[in-house]
């Protein structure tokens, strides 16, 4: 007789707890943190860990998010993988290390619990602080699901720790329906994530050692000279780590499936698109609610599929041109703005996508979500019905949808 296959464990929490169970799979060596709503919760799981002895990390409960990331700068030099996690105005005070944090080619992974902005006074959920933070040389990955939190973050160290991008990653929940939003989910064995993540390999590549000491992001500039030129290599080899994320990503993803059985599309992921004559781009929670719209639609005999953005930093650009080319008219869904264009930025992103193939398909920006609103299967049937129009009507300016007008 075979051996029975071990019993399958299943937990029921939020996707703060997910995140945080996931950073104790990943061993982490040290945990840096300052409470935010929506993501407070998120650190004081960790904190628990570490005081029960289920984490070995050292904590540091710093004054403030500049200084959370600070720390984990000097951890991740040392040799430490390292992890916080941050929401909204939180990320705003950290901005000063974050935008150093990719130039000095550290493999942070950072929490952004999704909150949106000021003003006015806002502790709900929304993709604006993110957004706000999308060209600053992080890759950044959305999660659906509470399970799809917790494998992220597992997959972010395998992806920022490759020698070929060495990188900090985000990996982005939405607040509010994510962050306390409670579902089953299936933890990996911890052998499994070690097998997965292997030793950490920090700082290969430079190394805070008193044996043989350094200098560590040195002053470039200057008239002339190496100054420019060391600063243009350190923008290029950024530029190529992000390029090399792509299939780091993907490679992650399809090593994680193999030995988890959960298969999470790595870049994009098709819904019933193969005989769509259009179509919804969405990013984040707002997913399962338009998956089910799109199924109702289906069994009207409407002809709709959607296409889900996962990694938005490097933007997959080939995916979402290959995803949509050929299905007729889209809307993207967007829960934040982009001011300069009057629409949401992941529909200015796939609209760059898609310059140049011809015929251009009608599109549609639609925004929705703002400050923790809700984006219901009714909002998506509404979102459905304008785009299958567009073929004849033609697109309309920015649907703000969740608006009193």
């Amino acid at each position: 007789m075979s051996a029975a296959a071990p019993a399958r464990r299943f937990l029921v929490c939020d996707g703060n707890e997910a995140a945080a169970l996931a950073v104790a799979l990943a061993r982490v060596d040290m945990v840096a943190v300052y409470p935010i709503t929506p993501q407070s919760s998120l650190v004081e799981y960790l904190a628990k860990y570490i005081a029960d002895g289920r984490l070995q990390a050292e904590l540091v409960n710093a004054e403030g998010e500049h200084s959370v990331l600070s720390v984990l700068q000097g951890a991740a030099l040392a040799g430490a993988r390292t992890f916080t996690a941050t929401s909204g105005p939180g990320l705003a005070f950290m901005f000063e290390p974050y935008l150093r944090t990719p130039g000095m080619r550290l493999p942070i992974v950072m929490s952004i619990v999704t909150r949106d902005t000021l003003t006015p006074q806002s502790v709900w959920g929304g993709h604006q602080d993110a957004m706000s933070v999308r060209d600053v040389g992080w890759v950044q990955m959305y999660c659906e699901t509470v399970q799809e939190v917790l494998d992220t973050v597992i997959i972010a160290y395998r992806v920022a720790e490759r020698h070929d991008v060495m990188l900090p990653v985000n990996v982005c929940h939405d607040g509010n329906y994510l962050s306390y939003g409670t579902a089953r989910i299936e933890p990996p064995d911890q052998n499994v994530v070690d097998t997965f993540l292997g030793t950490p390999d920090v700082n290969w590549h430079v190394a805070l050692d008193p044996e043989r000491p350094m200098a560590v992001d040195p002053l470039t500039g200057g008239a002339g000279g190496a100054g420019p030129a060391m600063f243009v290599r350190y923008r290029r080899g950024q530029c190529a780590g992000m390029r090399d994320a792509l299939d780091a990503i993907r490679e992650a993803h399809e090593e994680w499936g193999r030995l988890t059985g959960r298969h999470h599309a790595p870049l994009i992921e098709r819904y019933r698109m193969d005989d769509a004559e259009f179509s919804i781009v969405t990013l984040g929670s707002m997913t399962g609610a338009a998956k089910d719209a799109i199924d109702e639609a289906r069994e009207r005999g409407r002809r709709v599929g959607l296409v889900k953005v996962k990694t938005f930093r490097p933007f997959p650009a080939a995916a979402i041109a290959e995803a949509l080319r050929g299905h007729g008219a889209f809307g993207v869904v967007d829960r934040s703005v982009d001011f300069a264009w009057n629409c949401g930025p992941l529909y200015r992103e796939v609209l760059t996508s898609l310059h140049g193939i011809t015929p251009a398909a009608p599109s549609q920006s639609f925004i929705g979500g703002l400050a923790g609103a809700d984006l219901t299967v009714e909002h998506f049937e509404s979102v459905i019905d304008t785009v299958g129009q567009l073929q004849n009507a033609g697109a309309r300016d920015t649907v703000w949808l969740n608006a009193q007008d």
